[in-house]
């Protein structure tokens, strides 16, 4: 079993009854010839990780590499504590989640690249804020898990999730699409409000840059990731309501692509654009470079 496209996704689940989940672990189960079993525990392993990183986070903060994040998550966990969050208990555990994924990525922990390992903190901020807020088991996590690798897959068959070749939006982007659409899963809507909420998340961040400090997945990346979990938390609030966004999944993702290779390349990873080039950023590069000597 196979899908090229959104369109031939929603027409598989529509024609077999079934979910998005249940299709993508079937051309798992297909593409890789394992059984079922094998399949689902993979997606475990994955999100034992996903909860690991984070949890890791939070109960040891690290220095990045490059020395510009570390402690941030633990920060705004404190911060939970004495005061209300003026964004709500779902969205600051997801944005304090994300960022922590970031700090470990960045000190050379173990994180799962979903797509990739600088997005990597966008699924598990949103999935262990939402299972946390609403007590869902392990097993109804890792299978909404299977409806974002489907979001995941046909934005990278039919585009990029890589920052280098269509910008930040092509990274955190899809991260937060992929998001979004399980959100919708966890909540039991059907495939096309998923397909929808993906759509609307990739709209959101249509066009954000990829500018990393010296080149390192560090800075504005971290809180980017907070940004993607927050956007997803809200694009599938949106569709839940029932609000459909006017651009199908597919187009969407077409233009996004678009969008992306339009972007001039100091805009995509490269570190000669954006942010990474702004006055300030001259000192903090002397830092890095130092620090970056040290452990050679």
């Amino acid at each position: 079993m196979d899908f090229g496209n959104g369109a031939e996704l929603l027409e598989i689940c529509k024609e077999q009854g079934i979910t998005i989940s249940e299709v993508m672990i079937k051309r798992e189960m297909a593409t890789a010839d394992l059984v079922r079993s094998d399949v689902i525990n993979r997606m475990h392993t994955a999100y034992d990780i996903m909860k690991q990183s984070i949890a890791e986070a939070l109960a040891a903060p690290k220095k990045s590499m490059g020395g510009l994040i570390g402690g941030e998550a633990i920060k705004m966990h404190k911060r939970r504590l004495t005061s209300k969050p003026v964004c709500g208990e779902i969205s600051s555990k997801a944005a304090m989640y994300a960022m922590g994924v970031l700090e470990i990525n960045a000190s050379m922990g173990m994180v799962v690249a979903s797509p990739t390992a600088g997005s990597s903190g966008v699924i598990p901020g949103t999935f262990l804020a939402i299972q946390e807020e609403f007590g869902f088991t392990d097993e109804k996590m890792v299978e909404a898990l299977f409806t974002a690798g489907a979001v995941g897959y046909l934005i990278t068959r039919n585009a990029a999730v890589s920052g280098a070749a269509a910008g930040c939006q092509a990274e955190v982007g899809s991260a937060s699409a992929m998001a979004a659409a399980a959100i919708c899963r966890l909540m039991d809507a059907d495939a096309k409000t998923s397909l929808s909420a993906a759509a609307m998340a990739l709209s959101n961040l249509l066009g954000l840059v990829c500018d990393p400090i010296g080149g390192l997945v560090e800075e504005p990346c971290q809180k980017r990731n907070a940004i993607g979990a927050s956007n997803a938390l809200i694009s599938a609030e949106i569709a839940l309501s029932g609000i459909s966004f006017i651009i199908p999944f597919d187009e969407m993702v077409e233009v996004m692509y678009t969008v992306g290779t339009n972007m001039p390349v100091d805009l995509r990873e490269t570190a000669m654009g954006g942010i990474a080039v702004a006055p300030s950023v001259a000192a903090i590069m002397k830092d890095i470079n130092e620090k970056i000597e040290r452990h050679k």
